[in-house]
């Protein structure tokens, strides 16, 4: 055998002074930014940050009048689902990561290394960091953007905010960690399904209001469809959730690094302190004011009078709550509009316009308010911009022709009043013919139709609905005068549709009067 082929199977040399502590952290540095390189040249990792960013400037770039109103204690939980994809990617990225050495059979060589396994286990923890990061930034950048509309509502949650990029996070150390326990590039595939599984569980513990839910460090924002409420009413432990998450992270970390062989002093102490974070976060999620909570919640829905701040603007009283103050403005717009149109009692008419919540047994719940019995109160929900525009200046319509919003239960079949409604909405409208469909729950233009208002709708008859077609179709300033002169007819419950044609100049419709059931 010639020199030049010469092995030995004698251990390396030990060196003569070990190396020092800074040189050891500026190694594990060094390490963690060659990982970080390796992980941006995976084509999983890419593609689903890729994908990410995609479905965050869609819905961003998706315009809807809604939009412009943005509830921002909504807003942040809708950023906790969105880069879900993203960390099961950084989840599996980073097992394989750490298993690189071993797939390559180059295990071996990292003995005549001076960087101990736990150090590399750090800097692989260390390579998760930046992503992390990345999906703070995107978080950021997606709720600011919201939060600086004119029209932003409210307030977000640092602790809901924090959710997003801590997910992340513990994907990839929990990758880390899988690795140094089963080494093993099938276990992140196998264990993602019952992983997601747990977490469906979970979030769907937590949306049935049980505490047990918030012990799982991920939850799916589960979309019920209701209207939002106000931050003090959702009950959310957002913070003590994020500390919860964050020590989960460092316990894990500290697991992986105790598996490589890292029994330091050091390593001990943090994984004792993680360890008491994380108990002191699952501890704090328990819900220690559940009576308080649902009582302030009753009041809330079912006298919202004795949590509200009210503000007179021009004849009329807006109420609302605090978070809601900034809309006042906008309610009072639609109905100085929508009373300009009016004559007698309802022009000088002063109103108070009062916000309204449904809560069932938990919070943002689909389900109808009921109109309000209170003489001139008008109710107006949480939700504002786009089509409650419209359907708000309903709600204020009613009132002002028929004094009492509970007046669409009485039944408005062959009735005037349904079409002077319908002309104090549709007259001071813009897009009168546009909004017409809009508020109408087929949006046709034609036939009988419920339309929409914050409270019950209120239903129109074909021939109903062909009178305020043709009111529609006649000029602007002509209809007001006759409807003006003709205020006390219009509005008297003894006046059919028929009449009201009559009085106002267009031809009657031949349809029968029926009322859509």
């Amino acid at each position: 055998m010639s020199a030049a082929t010469m092995t030995t199977t004698e251990p390396a040399a030990a060196f003569a002074e070990p190396p020092r502590e800074g040189h050891r952290v500026r190694a594990v540095l060094a390490l963690a930014r060659f990982e970080v390189r390796e992980l941006l040249l995976q084509v999983p990792l890419l593609l689903t940050f890729a994908l990410y960013i995609g479905f965050v400037a869609l819905r961003l770039m998706h315009r809807d009048g809604m939009d412009d109103y943005p509830v921002l204690n909504t807003v942040d939980r809708q950023t906790q689902a969105e880069p879900l994809l993203f960390a099961v990617a950084v989840f599996i990225c980073c097992n394989a990561a750490v298993l690189r050495s071993r797939k390559n059979h180059t295990e071996q060589q990292f003995d005549v290394l001076a960087m101990e396994p736990w150090r590399r286990t750090i800097a692989h923890v260390l390579s998760v960091v930046p992503f992390a990061a990345l999906t703070a930034l995107v978080v950021a950048v997606e709720f600011a953007r919201e939060a600086l509309k004119p029209g932003a509502i409210g307030h977000g949650s640092v602790g809901e905010l924090a959710v997003a990029p801590l997910t992340v996070l513990l994907a990839g150390v929990l990758g880390v960690l899988l690795a140094r326990l089963l080494p093993s590039s099938f276990v992140p595939i196998l264990l993602s399904i019952p992983l997601y599984m747990l977490f469906v569980v979970a979030s769907a513990a937590e949306d049935s209001g049980r505490w047990e839910g918030w012990l799982s460090p991920f939850l799916f924002a589960v979309q019920s469809g209701g209207d939002p409420v106000p931050s003090d009413l959702l009950g959310r432990p957002a913070g003590w959730h994020a500390l919860y998450v964050t020590g989960l992270c460092a316990v894990l970390t500290c697991v992986a690094l105790l598996r490589s062989g890292g029994r330091t002093r050091a390593v001990r102490a943090a994984a004792v302190l993680a360890l008491a974070v994380t108990v002191t976060g699952a501890v704090g999620q328990y819900p220690r004011e559940a009576e308080a909570l649902d009582k302030a919640r009753r009041t809330a829905a079912a006298t919202p009078q004795k949590v509200q701040s009210c503000e007179r603007r021009g004849r009329s009283t807006y109420c609302s709550f605090d978070e809601w103050s900034g809309v006042r403005s906008e309610w009072a717009e639609v109905v100085d509009r929508v009373q300009s149109a009016a004559a007698g009692a309802a022009a000088e008419a002063r109103l108070t316009i009062r916000q309204r919540v449904y809560l069932d047994d938990q919070v943002e719940v689909d389900g109808a308010l009921e109109p309000s019995t209170t003489p001139g109160e008008v109710s107006v929900g949480t939700r504002w911009g786009g089509n409650r525009v419209p359907e708000f200046a309903v709600g204020a319509a009613v009132v002002l022709v028929g004094g009492r919003e509970d007046m669409t239960t009485q039944g408005l079949c062959d009735d005037a009043r349904a079409v002077t409604v319908m002309w104090l909405v549709l007259s001071t409208d813009p897009t009168p013919t546009a909004t017409f469909r809009n508020v109408r729950l087929d949006d046709s233009l034609s036939g009988p139709a419920v339309v929409l208002a914050p409270t019950n709708g209120m239903s129109l008859t074909g021939p109903q609905t062909t009178v305020v077609r043709e009111l529609l179709k006649r000029p602007r300033a002509a209809m007001t005068a006759r409807v003006k002169a003709h205020w006390a007819q219009l509005t008297s419950p003894g006046t059919t549709t028929a009449q009201a044609a009559r009085l106002l100049g267009v031809e009657v419709p031949e349809e029968a009067e029926k009322c859509e059931e």
